[in-house]
């Protein structure tokens, strides 16, 4: 491959968008067509062609443009699970972790190490309770036989050490902390587009701004949301993967979301943070508010388990009490508390949770959409539609298996079992040959074995290695890129997934005009 290319099969453009957009709508039958392009869906097409099938996918927006970009970007090992007696959850859990880690993503999914400080507001008995969870969460591990080299073990930390690694928490008091280790994802949205590439690698085609207005079990009504167009799309197989607008397709899907916020800090307002916070919540047992440093000036803190009533939004609000909530959590281990205006951008997703209640929420019946199982279904209509909710993502993997397995029971179609557990995606490698790439680190976290290619544009043309923004790594060359191998079609697309400037408005708005450029930059030469 040179050294200024990504592989052809892999890469996604708009002009290879519209040659495959005519082609799926020609009057031709496919194999399979999944609805909804978040990790789920990006991850059926991707199983779905990795096992011979012709495979269309399609999304109303963007890749990663609902759920899949609003996390807290951790690979959850499955703790939180223990706690609840969810132990199928947790173990599945555990093993899509060190899938991710060791098999289809290293270049992407790493070790993350998070502190909880041992204030005065942290009894012994909650201290004890705590240790126990991490000793059970590392137990998960090695029934995941995911290697200790790739996550070490909790250890207890004395106050030296706890002030060392979490050194914007209060001092007085201070009798050591808990040291745990969990995955972490260097983008949610990189994550996706990586399954979308990996799939479109496969045969899959992958087709955004594409809305399904009708569905069915032998297909869906469609129009092009750049030309207006309408068409139909025809397939053996259909797969709803819609997350949170999955019942708006389906009747008779029923989805209680969940909302989790997060809030967006300047990495100087904390200092430095060599590991992530676990900071407890007051009167819950087994939910925390982390702090996630993020590598590239930023710190994420969340986050919140709210139910969502009414419609659904295409971006979700965040109102001002989950705001005031996560500061009062923050401010209750720190020196010097966060001020709302410190708080330069804030993000909340929706989990697409499945409502297996039958009340109507008003006999006084729990409604905390904590409490509903975070276990995934697959559900087959009456006419053949498979849908798939529930999850997270850490069992995108898993949960794009199910559904796909389901498909083809259900249709009788000729396929075998599926390879995803061992298929590595677009940019893979392990980590001692991701050392060894000539590319900048931040390059290399982002786009693996690629980060070679990415960077050799910017040697050839040094306006493309300047920073998109002063103070943010992402340079022009990430963007062009993008446009040209990552099916970006407009600022939207780079500035909110392909790169996350977006998160603070005050940096999108600076950022906006370079992104144009390089849209116009990259159109001008296709002409």
């Amino acid at each position: 491959m040179s050294h200024t290319r990504a592989d052809a099969g892999s890469s996604l453009s708009a002009h290879r968008r519209g040659r495959e957009l005519a082609a799926a709508a020609d009057g031709g039958v496919a194999d399979v067509l999944v609805v909804g392009l978040g990790a789920t869906g990006a991850g059926a097409a991707l199983d779905a062609a990795a096992r011979g099938l012709d495979v269309v996918a399609v999304d109303a927006h963007d890749l990663a443009y609902g759920t899949s970009r609003w996390s807290s970007k951790l690979i959850h090992g499955g703790l939180r699970y223990l706690a609840s007696a969810q132990f199928d959850v947790a173990h599945e859990s555990a093993v899509e972790r060190g899938v991710l880690m060791t098999r289809t993503a290293p270049h992407l999914v790493a070790a993350q190490p998070f502190v909880l400080p041992l204030t005065p507001l942290v009894s012994r008995a909650q201290a004890s309770l705590a240790w126990a969870g991490f000793r059970a969460g590392d137990m998960l591990r090695l029934a995941a036989r995911t290697p200790r080299q790739v996550l070490p073990a909790p250890r207890r930390l004395s106050a030296t050490e706890a002030r060392h690694l979490a050194p914007s928490v209060r001092q007085a008091g201070l009798r050591g902390g808990l040291l745990s280790w969990d995955g972490k994802v260097t983008d949610d949205a990189r994550l996706v587009t990586a399954l979308a590439r990996t799939a479109a690698a496969h045969g899959a085609r992958v087709l955004t701004r594409v809305r399904v207005l009708e569905l069915t079990g032998t297909g869906a009504r469609i129009r092009d949301e750049l030309t207006g167009e309408e068409g139909e799309i025809r397939a053996r197989a259909v797969v709803n993967a819609a997350g949170v607008w999955a019942g708006g397709l389906v009747e008779g899907i029923r989805i209680r979301p969940s909302r989790g916020t997060h809030l967006v800090l300047r990495s100087e307002r904390l200092g430095t943070l060599p590991a992530g916070l676990h900071i407890p919540i007051p009167g819950e047992t087994n939910r925390f508010v982390l702090v996630l440093p993020q590598g590239d000036g930023r710190v994420y803190v969340g986050l919140t388990d709210e139910p969502v009533e009414g419609g659904i939004p295409d971006v979700p609000d965040v109102p001002e009490t989950d705001i005031g909530f996560l500061l009062d959590v923050l401010g209750s281990v720190l020196d010097a508390p966060v001020a709302r205006e410190e708080v330069v951008g804030a993000f909340a997703g929706l989990r697409p949770l499945l409502d297996t209640s039958e009340h109507d929420g008003r006999d006084g019946a729990s409604t905390r959409t904590s409490d509903i199982s975070r276990r995934h279904a697959v559900l087959t209509s009456a006419d053949g539609v498979t849908t798939i909710v529930g999850g997270k993502l850490t069992t995108y993997r898993r949960m794009a298996q199910d559904a796909v397995d389901a498909a083809i029971a259900a249709r009788g179609l000729p396929a075998g079992p599926s390879p995803t557990a061992t298929l590595p995606l677009v940019g893979a490698a392990s980590p001692a040959r991701l050392r060894t790439l000539s590319a900048p680190r931040h390059l290399v976290r982002r786009h693996g074995t690629e980060a070679e290619a990415v960077h050799a544009l910017a040697a050839q043309d040094p306006a493309l290695a300047e920073p998109v923004l002063p103070g943010h790594p992402v340079t022009r060359a990430e963007l062009l890129w993008a446009v040209r191998h990552e099916g970006a079609l407009d600022e939207s697309d780079l500035l909110d997934r392909r790169t996350r400037i977006g998160l603070v408005p005050e940096d999108r708005a600076a950022a906006v005009a370079v992104a144009r450029e390089v849209l116009a930059d990259a159109a001008s030469v296709r002409r």
